[in-house]
């Protein structure tokens, strides 16, 4: 990775030398002139304010191109597989078969979401050697092709994030990365666990800072979640909502500084924006991994879950709104908020039209109660979610990478022109809300080789409230 030292910061000494350089002079001068006075004043404040300027100002950060996993179709497992796996397994009672079937029916996936193989197994292998075996599939899967679209190597890369919740191994899966495709010695890798499902965008946050002081650089981010170590033998229902939910997945992603990525690249990173509601006992505990009264490890989704999410999505529309919302609809926000707080708290608040803002919205495929939620909260309308449902339907619930499978649906639609701009929206255990904002800087006619390159023309498909199956 290049050093630190890049040009902004050059310009920040360079310009202050100038003005040092101006000063020396004028005190040299036996008997300024008003005239000198005034070009030294210019000098000296010209070269502060554009040494400011270029200090503050942060570098371009590009999304070069991206890939997504596409699992095997021996992986795949339709409703009657997965219920008659569940009624084999002597650790499920019947209560616990008959609430995932409903879990199933009321879900919004489809028939060829799939598991990984040591999941096909009686019982369900969950061990660290199937755990890896899995990461090293889905992960060098999903890099494989990245790397062939873009025509990058190893060596290339000077920063690696993997982001993944439930799986931690030593050495990490970041060092499994480095170690496939032999990266160089002074590459920066990073893994994030126990972050949840919005940790692609927190992976994302990091590679922003980490190329905005290390010029002329190239990032490959890794997001999945490995779920054959974590599958949940027990008969709690609040923790067998992930058994039913949870499908495997990846992305891949190159981001870079480079200015000769300019011409190369798909996107262009305009916004990051975090919120943590952790200090709130309720949000912090909605999403828990923890063990039931047998000792079975599970993670466990709170009744309080799509409350919550509602709370953690408020606060990060109130902090991206002013920047991407045009004036407007700003005002009548403004308006409304004074109207609340100086007439009456009963007033109806006033929800901005964020499709003033954006052209494409991606939306966390965590399930039909989450996708529903955030429709009804933002005023969006059917279209407007149709990447995130089709993408529960056709993936499931693959974590942090849904929102690169639904960014996929919108380009194999043909539907990405250039200058649009698509909001990621993703929520993950602690509790957090996460966005990323992209503008396009080409237009894009449906990638080759892409997740959806086989099912495409069958979608957009009806999606009923309950799927009857026996």
């Amino acid at each position: 990775m290049s050093p630190a030292f890049n040009h902004y910061k050059l310009a920040g000494i360079i310009l202050p030398s100038i003005a040092a350089a101006a000063i020396v002079a004028f005190f040299l001068l036996p008997f300024p002139t008003p005239k000198q006075t005034l070009i030294f004043l210019s000098t000296t404040v010209s070269a502060c304010a554009a040494a400011a300027f270029l200090l503050s100002r942060p570098q371009p950060v590009y999304l070069i191109d991206y890939a997504c996993l596409r699992p095997l179709r021996t992986c795949r497992v339709p409703f009657a597989t997965y219920m008659e796996h569940v009624r084999l397994c002597d650790f499920f009672d019947e209560k616990s078969v008959q609430f995932q079937m409903r879990i199933l029916e009321r879900s919004g996936l489809g028939e060829e979401t799939c598991l990984p193989p040591p999941n096909h197994y009686l019982p369900p292998l969950r061990s660290l050697e199937g755990g890896r075996a899995e990461a090293e599939l889905v992960v060098f899967s999903a890099v494989d092709e990245l790397f062939a679209k873009t025509g990058m190597e190893g060596k290339d890369v000077d920063a690696v994030v993997v982001n993944c919740s439930l799986f931690a191994p030593t050495p990490s899966m970041a060092d499994m990365v480095v170690n496939k495709y032999k990266m160089r010695g002074d590459v920066r890798a990073y893994n994030l666990s126990g972050m949840g499902c919005s940790a692609g965008i927190i992976a994302l946050d990091l590679v922003r800072q980490l190329l905005q002081v290390h010029s002329k650089s190239n990032a490959l981010i890794i997001s999945t979640e490995i779920l054959s170590p974590n599958y949940y033998a027990g008969k709690t229902r609040p923790m067998l909502l992930p058994n039913c939910l949870f499908r495997m997945g990846a992305s891949a992603s190159l981001l870079s500084n480079h200015p000769a990525s300019r011409r190369l690249c798909k996107y262009r990173l305009l916004h990051v924006i975090r919120t943590h509601r952790g200090s709130d006992d309720r949000s912090f505990h909605c999403v828990n991994q923890q063990e039931d009264s047998f000792g079975q490890v599970g993670i466990s989704l709170s009744k309080d879950l799509m409350a919550v999410a509602a709370d953690s999505l408020r606060s990060n529309i109130t902090a991206i709104g002013p920047l991407v919302l045009p004036a407007s609809e700003q005002l009548r926000f403004l308006l409304a908020l004074i109207a609340r707080r100086a007439i009456s708290s009963s007033w109806p608040p006033y929800i901005p039209d964020f499709r003033k803002a954006f052209d494409h919205f991606c939306i966390h495929a965590g399930g039909r109660a989450v996708i529903d939620e955030l429709q009804r909260s933002l005023r969006l309308k059917p279209g407007d979610v149709e990447a995130s449902r089709m993408t529960l339907h056709r993936f499931g619930n693959t974590s942090s990478s849904s929102l690169w499978y639904e960014l996929a649906y919108v380009e194999a639609k043909g539907r990405m022109r250039k200058g649009d701009r698509v909001w990621m929206i993703g929520f993950g255990s602690g509790f957090k809300c996460n966005s990323a904002v992209w503008r396009c800087v080409r237009t894009v006619d449906g990638p080759p080789n892409g997740p959806w390159d086989d099912c495409v023309d069958r979608y957009p498909v009806e999606v009923p409230e309950v799927v009857t199956f026996s």
